[in-house]
């Protein structure tokens, strides 16, 4: 008998059908992963978040005008107008056009997250690469330091970095960068924590062990192997960094610490303006700059806690997935039977085998 026959007659592993690009995208796959209350979550957070992107994107089309703009060619706008159809959501105390300083201030809050969540990515992840690969009195340093930066307050160092930078009197770039340094500095330790921990398990792992032996440079190993293997709970740390950065801006914003109202449109200020005309039953310059700070940290938030739930095995909910595609009634680990538990364990493996109450076999 020739070889070729030989493995001819072997049975061949089919292999797995190859996922399509629009399948290998994070949140596509996950969304396909989903099911109930957790697609639901999802898709309510994708919704949100995706208004919230395309209002700041859009916003000089959407805006009937600017952030600033207090009067037009009719002459100047009023303070405290209720909503018209001139002011669909009503004018400020100062003067301002509400639906206006909503939608620019989207696109003030789109940047603080990119400013600040870009920087805390690069530093977070180079230092914890650094850290969890070396290790030793490196590691140790690193670790003691980062999490005395941990224990920090938030709001009260970006206070402190508001008032450092611009006297807390900011300009648009001034007030995202105070924010977006003091967000970054905090959240830091966040990725340098969870890559300096996937660093550790990885460096152990047998392939970076080969890589070693066949003379690859530290570097190269930190960059091809550790580094790429260590990032699958980055975009759950991402969105939840992104809703803080949204209400680190809003608190500076409402402490009179943030952007000033001629430099941007922020929801945080509004917030701070319209305090007195809450008790004098105005409540339209409160309430949509609020409802803004609201929906736009639930959005991103609902896809944070979702991509949480799908990552984790335990709470991915298999079953209900298998019970609704009536693929899997029960779980089948004995060839040509399922899995029963009776008070003793497992029943029907052997003929004639019974357990008593506490699990002993009883021979009959």
């Amino acid at each position: 008998m020739s070889t070729e026959t030989v493995q001819s007659d072997l049975p061949t592993t089919p292999r797995p059908p190859k996922r399509s690009i629009l399948d290998r995208l994070p949140v596509v796959h996950q969304l396909r992963q989903s099911v109930g209350l957790q697609r639901g979550m999802l898709i309510a957070g994708l919704v949100i978040t995706g208004i919230f992107i395309l209002v700041a994107i859009f916003a000089p089309l959407i805006a009937p005008y600017g952030f600033a703009q207090l009067r037009n060619a009719q002459g100047p706008f009023g303070a405290q107008e209720p909503p018209s159809p001139e002011h669909i959501w009503g004018t400020t105390v100062g003067g301002y056009d509400v639906f206006s300083r909503v939608i620019w201030g989207a696109q003030t809050a789109v940047l603080v997250i990119i400013v600040a969540v870009v920087l805390s990515i690069f530093i977070g992840i180079a230092v914890g690469l650094l850290s969890g690969y070396f290790g030793g009195w490196l590691d140790r340093v690193l670790v003691v330091i980062l999490d005395a930066i941990f224990a920090f307050p938030s709001l009260l160092l970006a206070i402190v970095v508001a008032i450092a930078i611009s006297g807390g009197q900011s300009s648009l770039w001034g007030g995202i960068m105070a924010a977006a340094i003091s967000i970054t500095v905090v959240f830091i330790p966040q990725y340098f924590r969870v890559i300096r921990a996937e660093a550790v398990r990885i460096k152990a792992e047998a392939y970076v062990e080969s890589a070693k032996v066949i003379g690859a440079s530290s570097w190269r190993i930190m960059f091809r192997h550790v580094l790429r293997n260590s990032t699958r709970t980055l975009p759950l740390i991402f969105t939840l960094n992104a809703s803080e950065s949204i209400l680190t801006l809003a608190g500076l914003g409402f402490l009179g610490f943030g952007i000033e109202p001629t430099a941007a449109a922020e929801w945080g200020y509004d917030l701070n303006k319209s305090l007195a005309d809450v008790t004098s039953g105005i409540w339209w310059t409160a309430l949509y700059p609020g409802l803004a700070i609201v929906l736009a940290v639930l959005g991103i938030t609902l896809v944070g806690e979702s991509l949480n739930d799908l990552a984790d095995p335990r709470l991915r909910g298999r079953r209900a997935v298998a019970k609704a595609s009536g693929l899997v009634a029960e779980t089948s680990v004995v060839p040509g039977g399922t899995l029963e538990a009776g008070p003793g364990g497992l029943a029907g493996l052997e003929d004639g085998e019974s357990f008593d109450e506490h699990g002993i076999e009883v021979k009959p």
